[in-house]
């Protein structure tokens, strides 16, 4: 998988040996319920989750280009509502001690960028729950637009369903900033 940089990230792929960094961060309760998982239990659990599910599906590692540690996810994952069409959802998480930096902004405007001009993407969409404001202040800073609420459509770690609201991107809306 390509890495990508901006002024302060590394966006590349995930190792094994940064399961330490993933469970510093997934372990807090403020960080997964937002984005529907659990908080993970253990160092163990982080290295699967690595290997089971961020290395096979391309999810970058959003690294501190200082200090090379990995303090978050992003993804270009399929788009479940757009099947046939060269859409993907975008996806992230970070760790809460790296909020209010404007750093998932520099990370998900390099994504998009990457996604509108080498993979070749029409449109690029992104689901989050009402709750999380700090997603949709992102999503907004992004330049996507509201396309509505799906009511009970997304069911959690712990049973709990929810809504969405859903947003989406299409190639000639992006402008490039």
């Amino acid at each position: 998988m390509k890495t990508l940089e901006t002024q302060r990230l590394l966006l590349s792929a995930w190792r094994k040996k940064d399961a330490a960094d993933l469970y510093e961060y997934a372990k807090n309760p403020n960080v997964g319920p937002h984005a529907g998982w659990k908080p993970h239990g253990d160092v163990k659990e982080s290295r699967q989750i690595i290997k089971t599910l961020f290395i096979p599906n391309g999810v970058w590692a959003i690294r501190d280009r200082e200090s090379g540690r990995a303090i978050g996810t992003i993804s270009l994952e399929e788009d479940k509502y757009r099947p046939g069409i060269r859409s993907r959802e975008l996806g992230y998480s970070l760790s809460e001690e790296y909020w209010g930096r404007g750093l998932m902004t520099e990370a998900a405007k390099e994504v998009i960028r990457y996604g509108f001009e080498e993979m070749g993407l029409e449109m690029i969409s992104i689901c989050t729950g009402p709750e999380n404001k700090r997603s949709q202040n992102v999503i907004r800073k992004c330049g996507f637009t509201y396309e509505g609420t799906l009511r009970r459509a997304y069911k959690i770690y712990d049973g709990t369903i929810r809504d969405v609201l859903c947003h989406s991107l299409m190639r000639e809306e992006y402008d490039g900033n």
